[in-house]
């Protein structure tokens, strides 16, 4: 009988693991989660932003019951890609041990971005784009997927 292949394991890296992670977390595991096993954290988390959870019960991807979790809950897992979201967790993520690849892209921050929103549904719409933005962003990795 055949070996089962190993799932490459990828974390998505922010800051607060409160937005942008936990997009690119379920949108991963929406699109791939045959093909891949995916978590997200933050180096300062502080807990899942409910904007980010209803933009994307928009599109039908899930993600109230992720949770907000520090990097270091994560340890004990050899991770094949690590993929930082934001600017500041690039600059402050410690090395993650093992044979981890490393990608950077830079996501605007839709919790900033909404401040400046004169309405809720204002507020949405950066949380939409980028939403769609980290979509695009999972699915060009899973192209570059063996």
């Amino acid at each position: 009988m055949p070996a089962t292949p190993v799932k490459p394991q990828v974390l998505f890296l922010c800051t607060g693991n409160a937005c942008r992670s936990q997009m690119a977390e379920g949108w991963a595991r929406h699109l791939a989660a045959d093909r891949l096993r995916a978590y997200s954290a933050g180096t300062d988390p502080h807990g899942l932003d409910p904007r980010a959870v209803a933009v994307m019960a928009e599109v039908g991807v899930t993600i109230g019951e992720q949770r907000s979790k520090h990097l270091d809950a994560l340890a004990e897992i050899d991770f094949d890609l690590v993929v930082t979201v934001c600017d500041r967790a690039q600059e402050s993520c410690p090395n993650v041990a093992g044979r981890a690849k490393r990608i950077h892209v830079s996501f605007d921050d839709p919790p900033r971005l909404a401040t400046a929103a004169q309405t809720p549904e204002a507020a949405l719409e950066p949380y939409r784009r980028v939403r769609d933005e980290i979509r695009a962003l999972v699915e060009q990795l899973l192209r570059d997927l063996p």
